[in-house]
Order: C-alpha cells, then sequence, then structure tokens
C-alpha cells in the first residue's frame, strides 16, 4: 500500500473539507502560502498546527506522522501556553501594566515569543492597511522608545485609547504615520502630546 506524505495527507483532508489552500490557512492563522509549501513537502507544520488540524479534520494527531521516520516530518514546539493581557482604555496616571488597563487576555503558545513585558492591541480603522489590517491582534513589547520607522502603540493629545502608528523622527521632530495613505499623518508638538507605549512585534489576523 502506497504510503502517504504528510504534505499528501493535508491536500486530501482539506479537499475532502471543501477547502482552499486561503481558506485553510486563515483558519490557522497563516500566511497562504503556508498551506502550499506544506502539501509540496516543500515546508513542514509545526506541532501546534498540527493539533489545530486534527480538531479541524477531526483525526488524530498521529495521523500526520510519517510513521517510518518517527516525528522527523512534524517540527516540534513547546506546548506551554502564557496568558498575555489585551489592552483597552488606560487609566489615567497608571502605569500600562496594570489590571486596570485590561479588556481581555490571549493564551498563546510560549514557543518565539520575545523577551519583556507584552500586551496585545486590536487594530481598529483602517491606518495602517495593508500593513495591519483592521481587526488584526497586535503583540506589543512594553519600551518607550523605538527606532525611527519602527510601528508603535501610542497615545496621543491625552487620548484613552492606544492605536498604531509608524514613528517618523525627522531633525527633532516626531510625526505619526499612517500607512494607509488616506490618512494623514499627525505631528507630535507641545500641544499635541504622544506616550509611546510599546513596539509592534508581529499582527495576526482575527477571523
Amino acid at each position: 500500500m502506497l504510503k502517504l506524505s504528510v504534505g499528501q495527507k493535508i491536500r486530501t483532508l482539506r479537499k475532502n473539507k471543501q477547502l482552499t489552500q486561503v481558506e485553510l490557512a486563515k483558519i490557522l492563522n497563516l500566511a497562504p502560502t503556508a498551506v502550499s509549501a506544506w502539501e509540496r513537502n516543500a515546508n513542514k507544520p509545526m506541532m501546534d498546527k498540527i493539533v489545530m488540524m486534527s480538531e479541524l479534520f477531526e483525526v488524530p494527531v498521529t495521523h500526520f506522522f510519517d510513521l517510518k521516520d518517527g516525528l522527523s516530518n512534524i517540527i516540534e514546539v513547546s506546548q506551554r501556553t502564557v496568558r498575555i493581557p489585551v489592552l483597552g482604555e488606560i487609566a489615567c496616571g497608571d502605569p500600562i501594566l496594570v489590571e486596570a488597563n485590561y479588556e481581555d487576555y490571549r493564551t498563546v503558545l510560549e514557543e518565539n515569543l520575545p523577551a519583556g513585558d507584552l500586551v496585545y492591541l486590536q487594530a481598529k480603522g483602517d491606518s495602517m492597511n495593508p500593513t495591519i489590517p483592521n481587526g488584526s491582534m497586535v503583540l506589543i513589547r512594553i519600551q518607550e522608545e523605538v527606532e525611527n520607522g519602527e510601528i508603535a502603540a501610542v497615545t496621543f493629545n491625552l487620548n484613552a485609547y492606544a492605536t498604531l502608528k509608524r514613528v517618523k523622527k525627522q531633525n527633532g521632530i516626531i510625526i505619526l504615520m499612517p500607512d494607509n495613505p488616506l490618512h494623514e499623518p499627525i505631528v507630535v508638538t507641545r500641544e499635541n502630546p504622544v506616550r509611546i507605549i510599546g513596539k509592534a512585534i508581529r499582527s495576526e489576523q482575527t477571523l
């Protein structure tokens, strides 16, 4: 009996579920090219995605193992998880990392998380399109400064909510730049102060 590769198994399960590669990638919070790479056996899924697919396709996790090679076709990752707060309204005068500023928590795998204090911020609006689509969950590392051109979570003009902008520094002037050209940049002045909350590390589109 011909043994199927991991990529062939994924392709068969996906087609039986009547999903396109793009649709499966969205369910797994991956780039559209990731599933294609798996099915061509050009790349290997990590264990957290294997678990998600086993639940989606209603098959055991071991279905994805190449038993001849043990787990050589699977990249194992730590299954330890951490709870990261989702930043909501910021209480005036309080540090960012206090319970009053959180509206929810997200449980994520500890694997590959950066060092430092972390929060999530949900992007609202289209000012950072196409880099960060509306509704995306953005992982923020708390820090008071970012490098020129980096995307940061900021508050300005005493706003209680954080927003995402690209920080440009020119001749001592700070400009908060949207990535969407339909929106206007914001010049930081004494009358319109800015507070940098932290650096945007990565974004995850929500379904």
